[in-house]
């Protein structure tokens, strides 16, 4: 499990600014067709961002604190503030996720569901 959450670690920090702290919080076998999940926190500093990535899970973020800006390729870029969601499929390419503001940080709650052992994170080609 060790293992499994450097990871999952080493590949959402590879994507992610260098204002960015990854925390992982739990990895799980689900013992359903070969899918795992995966728990982690996302904190951005004022300002912070991701690059273009996409996630081969499926992937829900809840915001715990301060604002951010989500969008998909093909979708709306949506503004979400603390108890608010965001989903992504698994074919989805995540073209926006930064802090909405330049002054506060924000963090947010992940939750990946995924090929067992497939990393959730990686940069979009």
């Amino acid at each position: 499990m060790t293992k499994l959450l450097i990871t999952v670690l080493l590949a959402a920090v590879a994507v992610l600014a260098q204002d960015t702290k990854v925390t992982p919080l739990m990895a799980k076998d689900l013992g359903i067709a070969g899918n795992e999940a995966d728990m982690l926190t996302v904190e951005y500093a004022p300002g912070a961002s991701s690059a273009e990535h996409r996630h081969h899970a499926h992937t829900f973020v809840y915001v715990l604190e301060g604002s951010v800006v989500m969008q998909v390729k093909g979708g709306k870029e949506v503004t979400l503030g603390p108890g608010q969601t965001f989903y992504e499929s698994p074919e989805d390419i995540h073209t926006v996720s930064r802090n909405a503001s330049r002054t506060q940080p924000a963090k947010f709650l992940v939750f990946f569901v995924k090929d067992k052992g497939a990393p959730a994170t990686l940069p979009a080609k």
